[in-house]
């Protein structure tokens, strides 16, 4: 009895995973379509194939669903970083392989979802304050994984604001890529800032050597 009760409780928990999976997939998908005005509860459940009860049943409101889904997005992507960094190049292309990998994460539908959702928290308090932490701590994430990748020392402060610098850099070129492909500029800028990050860092380094 025990057995199959716990059984049922395993099935229960993955059935559940796996239908706040998809609410989340579908609350990205709706605002880069849809934006904020336009993903509600009734159109994510719709695109999610449950009813709105069991939405709600999840993520008790749209601010806690969307917070939920740009978090969740956000940590696949950062995963997915690590794992593609296993191929980096080791030689003077990796700073610029890095930019073009962090730019891949700007340019992507999570980024897009994240801009509707700060247009809209600029005049919602509710969403703002669910963002607001979230933004944060995503941003450490990238930063954290940034210093990885690049194998810097982050107590250095010279270090962490040209860590920081990078990240503002690919932020915008990914803002200024919304509205056309702006992709071959961004190539020949990144081109640039890696081999001044490269210069830059590399002076640090014989500083402490």
């Amino acid at each position: 009895m025990s057995d199959s009760s716990g059984a049922t409780g395993r099935q229960e928990q993955e059935r559940s995973r796996v239908t706040r999976q998809r609410l989340m997939q579908a609350a990205i998908g709706a605002l880069c379509e849809l934006g904020w005005a336009g993903a509600t509860m009734t159109v994510i459940a719709e695109r999610a194939g449950v009813s709105r009860g069991a939405c709600q049943h999840h993520f008790p409101t749209r601010a806690d669903l969307v917070a939920a889904a740009v978090e969740y997005v956000g940590q696949q992507q950062v995963e997915e970083a690590l794992r593609r960094s296993a191929v980096l190049p080791a030689d003077e292309r990796r700073t610029e392989a890095i930019l073009h990998m962090l730019a891949d994460i700007y340019t992507s539908p999570l980024f897009i979802a994240a801009v509707q959702l700060w247009v809209a928290a600029a005049a919602d308090p509710e969403l703002r304050a669910q963002l607001t932490p979230l933004e944060a701590r995503t941003g450490r994430e990238v930063h954290r994984l940034t210093v990885k990748l690049l194998e810097v020392d982050d107590k250095d402060s010279e270090v962490r604001e040209l860590v920081q610098a990078s990240l503002d850099l690919v932020r915008g070129l990914a803002l200024a890529n919304l509205l056309r492909d702006d992709s071959a500029r961004r190539k020949k800028v990144l081109h640039r800032w890696a081999r001044t990050l490269d210069a830059a860092l590399g002076a640090r380094r014989s500083r402490r050597d």
